[in-house]
Parts: C-alpha cells; structure tokens; sequence
C-alpha cells in the first residue's frame, strides 16, 4: 500500500511537470518497443536487440518485414544498416554508393549476398542498376539524385517488382512521384517517425497489379 501510494505521488508530480507521457514512452511505450530511443541515443538505424533496421517510417517497416521472400533480390541507392537488413531476408542486395570512405565502414559488416557498388555522383551512379545486367523485386531509391534514379530504375524492376522511396514528402521528388503514375504504379504512403530522428516522414511504395508483396 505504502509503495503504490509512493508511485502515485511520482506518477503526479511527473504528470504536473509535464513529464508523465514522456518517462511512459521511455519505460514501455511503442517507441521503446522499436527501439527507437536505442536508434537515438546510438545514431544508428537499429532495433531494440541493436539489430540493423532500415532507415524507413516504423509502419513502412512493420509492413514490408512479412512480405520479404527469400528468393527475392534487391537494388538499393544508398547503403547501410538496410543493406544489412535485407541481406538477411533475400537471396542477394545490390547497393550503389558514392561516398568511399563510407563503403569502406559498411562493407567489413556485409555478408556473402551483399554488394556495394562504388559509382561517382552522377550518370554512373543513377545508371548503377543497369550495370549489373539484372532486373530486380525491389528497388530502394534513398541515396542522391533520387527523381533520377527512381525514374531510370523502374525500368529493372521485375514484372512483379515494387519501388520504395524514401522521405517521399519532400515536395521536390513530386516529379518522381508524377511519373512513376504515368507509368502505370499506385503508391501507398506510410507516414510516421523513423529510427534516430523525432520528425514525422514518409515512405512510400509503388506497386503494380500481381506484385511481389501482395499489395
């Protein structure tokens, strides 16, 4: 009894300072089971075991993780922690990426079915998926010059492929968006916070009848 009426007289001190919903969260709310204050404190796209996570809106991520088929393979502009993510889900993941000295960090912690492809900013780069002569289930565009390379790499997805893009709220990929309609893809918008970061975003998917995700 003495102890419950202790926690109570905390709980309302916490709730008159405005601290009540906050220390709730942090003990075991949604963000704690997501390992969203472990992302934070980490600045680190992980999960709360400090698993890799990609860097997606937690429903996108709690959407797409049981659609992930084994014999799927994968494109990526930009590489990291959903390089990883991926690479153990899918039968192999390809990532472009420009900056050396980060493909130097992630490429040590990829595994066997992971490539990072060290293409300089521009044709190289947005035409990276192209060189490796196959089409792809998913492609991710998150790395730069993102209306470009969603726009030339829709043409590698595979007859039953989707596009995810990432941060699609940013008025400036709208011509990505405008064009991926025209040629013929729905998209579905996943808006909530992201690992490490406390903002609302948005990632979207871009789909097509008979679809690899079920969609």
């Amino acid at each position: 009894m003495i102890l419950r009426k202790i926690k109570n007289n905390a709980w309302n001190l916490l709730n008159k300072a405005g601290l009540g919903g906050s220390v709730q969260l942090y003990m075991g709310g949604a963000l704690k089971q997501y390992g969203w204050f472990r992302s934070y404190h980490s600045k680190q796209s992980v999960d709360i075991n400090g698993d890799p996570l990609p860097w997606y809106t937690y429903p996108f991520i709690l959407f797409l993780k049981p659609r992930i088929k084994p014999e799927f393979i994968v494109f990526e502009y930009g590489s990291g922690n959903s390089t990883r993510w991926y690479a153990a889900q899918v039968k192999h993941i390809v990532a472009v990426e420009h900056d050396t000295e980060w493909i130097k960090l992630i490429s040590p912690k990829l595994p066997s079915n992971a490539k990072v492809l060290d293409k300089p900013l521009g044709d190289a780069y947005v035409k990276a998926v192209q060189s490796t002569g196959e089409h792809y289930h998913i492609i991710i565009v998150d790395g730069r010059n993102r209306v470009k390379c969603a726009n030339f790499a829709v043409d590698y997805l595979t007859s039953d492929g989707v596009l995810i893009l990432d941060n699609s709220e940013r008025e400036w990929y709208k011509k990505a968006k405008d064009y991926l309609k025209e040629r013929g893809f729905r998209r579905l918008d996943f808006i909530g916070m992201a690992p490490i970061v406390g903002i609302e975003t948005c990632t979207s998917v871009f789909y097509r009848d008979g679809n690899c995700l079920g969609i």
